[in-house]
């Protein structure tokens, strides 16, 4: 689904990302972890057009989508919920999740997804005509995953899902993560919290300052030489 080859993201002569590969196969949830200041986020921006990556190659079920537009990356079925959640604060539930389908053009199939999504979201629903900013960063983060499902994507990217939230809130995403998985959905989660993310992941990348360190399925993370300890902090 996803193949990434030799990314390199820099910031004038910073390099935030140093010749990194990955691939994210269909129906896979592949977990991306590492410390802060690691890359992730640049990974992030660059597969969405957020950044131009200064060499490398994405390629996106089979079409190279390294210098296409951001919003012609989410026409070709790829989609981010983003770090800090960035929903429209002024914006109602409602409102947030018809933008989350505005490259969508079959009505009667917008209104049902915002059906299904009030109906796994309970909150959301009471919540429907209520200004976004006013929930809590648990139903805010509900509504940024919801409102990015809105465009139905192959391929959804999820950049620290958990990032703010209290214990018992975090295991609620992750439940409903699975669940999105357990229904064929291609997931690329990017995670500080790796024990949650490894809960459902098909495979792991470990970057530390730009580079891969590791690569391989979740059980060998506490074999390879303590790197569980020492980049994700275990």
């Amino acid at each position: 689904m996803l193949s990434v080859d030799n990314l390199v993201v820099r910031y004038g002569a910073v390099s935030a990302v140093r010749d990194l590969s990955l691939k994210v196969g269909r129906g896979e949830l592949v977990a991306l972890l590492g410390p802060n200041g690691a890359g992730k986020s640049s990974t992030i921006n660059a597969l969405t057009g957020l950044v131009t990556p200064a060499s490398g190659r994405i390629v996106l079920d089979g079409q190279d989508i390294s210098r296409v537009r951001t919003e012609d990356r989410i026409r070709a079925g790829l989609t981010s919920t983003p770090e800090g959640r960035h929903i429209f604060a002024n914006l109602t539930v409602g409102e947030n999740l018809r933008l989350g389908a505005a490259i969508r053009r079959d009505p009667k199939g917008v209104r049902q997804d915002i059906e299904r999504f009030l109906a796994l979201f309970p909150v959301l629903s009471e919540r429907y005509g209520q200004a976004a900013g006013t929930l809590s960063g648990g139903e805010q983060q509900m509504l940024a995953i919801a409102r990015s499902l809105m465009s139905r994507p192959k391929l959804l990217l999820l950049d620290e899902p958990s990032l703010g939230l209290a214990p018992k809130i975090v295991v609620q995403i992750f439940d409903f993560i699975g669940e999105l998985k357990a229904e064929g959905l291609t997931l690329l989660v990017v995670e500080q919290n790796a024990r949650q993310a490894l809960r459902f992941a098909d495979r792991v990348y470990v970057v530390s300052a730009g580079t891969l360190r590791h690569s391989g399925p979740p059980s060998s993370l506490a074999d390879e030489h303590g790197l569980f300890n020492l980049y994700i902090g275990g």
